[in-house]
């Protein structure tokens, strides 16, 4: 029993965006802009900077908001922007969060948004994040993908 408390869960998301990764990009590092677009990662404050400690205010859908404050473990420009947070103290419950960005060669971008949870709360958490979280990624990346088409924000949506 005790192994299986430790065992990871992943959710994963994709979408294909008609943007280049460099487009992508800039939203996605835009922290300013978040609240004017994102339905999932209403805010995130600091500097998206490997070591540095970064905000983050999330709110999936039909759940209650938290705020983190992970470290940022990977900022690879048009490819990957990752981050470790915990809840509370490490193992209890801990997400590493990932965004990739696959350049399809055609003028069109695939963003691959996924998170790895693990620590022993994980079993109490599973329901949501299999739910509430997974719906949160996947308005998020629709959000995404019609800011960088030109669209409008999360209010243009139907979710």
């Amino acid at each position: 029993m005790a192994n299986q408390a430790k065992k990871a869960t992943e959710i994963r998301t994709s979408i294909l965006i008609k943007a280049t990764p460099e487009q992508v990009w800039r939203i996605l590092m835009d922290f300013e802009n978040y609240p004017t677009w994102n339905p999932f990662i209403k805010t995130i404050a600091g500097k998206a900077e490997k070591g540095a400690r970064i905000v983050a205010y999330i709110e999936p859908p039909g759940a209650k908001g938290m705020t983190f404050k992970p470290k940022v473990l990977a900022v690879m420009p048009n490819k990957e922007f990752r981050w470790l947070g915990h809840l509370f103290i490490p193992g209890l419950f801990d997400g590493e969060h990932i965004f990739e960005l696959s350049d399809n060669g055609d003028g069109t971008t695939t963003l691959v948004q996924r998170e790895r949870f693990g620590g022993i709360l994980i079993p109490l958490f599973k329901k949501m994040l299999n739910d509430n979280t997974l719906r949160g990624f996947e308005a998020m990346n629709e959000a995404l993908k019609a800011k960088a088409e030109g669209g409008g924000g999360f209010e243009d949506l139907k979710i």
